[in-house]
């Protein structure tokens, strides 16, 4: 499971990219989503890897991030009443769990797909080089959770 999070903006994206962007539901800077592992996704991740970063996520982040910053329809925060009521999962590390070997997806529990984060503390490093060169875009592996962290 990737944790694909939006760094740059709108202006100047070519039409295409900007299309990939939305089937992502990437609309914003600093809105992430959850991609699972697939050839399909990894083929989108890689044309719209000079607008992104992505990495692998584990389940005690994904459960942070869906506490803190998931919401259900009418803009709610996401809590372990609620998803003992309306899924089969008794709290949020257990939906977490779920959702990193692919048994779930958020829509399943009614979760919003995208997840609202906050620009990160102390910055992006470059947000036009790779991770590779030092910048902040494209792949970063396990590097992405020390990001995630910054912007929860």
């Amino acid at each position: 499971m990737f944790l694909v999070i939006r760094v740059r903006g709108t202006t100047g994206v070519i039409k295409g990219i900007a299309d990939t962007l939305d089937m992502l539901n990437l609309t914003r800077i600093s809105h992430a989503t959850l991609i699972e592992e697939n050839p399909s996704y990894e083929g989108m991740l890689q044309k719209a890897k000079d607008y992104i970063t992505w990495g692998e996520i584990d389940s005690e982040l994904l459960a942070d991030i869906i506490a803190k910053r998931g919401r259900i329809s009418g803009n709610d925060k996401v809590t372990d009443e609620f998803l003992a009521e309306n899924s089969d999962y008794n709290n949020i590390s257990e939906l977490a769990e779920a959702l990193i070997n692919s048994e779930v997806k958020l829509a399943d529990v009614n979760i919003k797909p995208v997840f609202r984060l906050h620009p990160p503390r102390k910055g992006y490093e470059d947000i036009r080089l790779s991770f590779r060169e030092g910048g902040t875009l494209g792949y970063r592996g396990e590097e992405i959770k020390d990001l995630a962290k910054r912007m929860l």
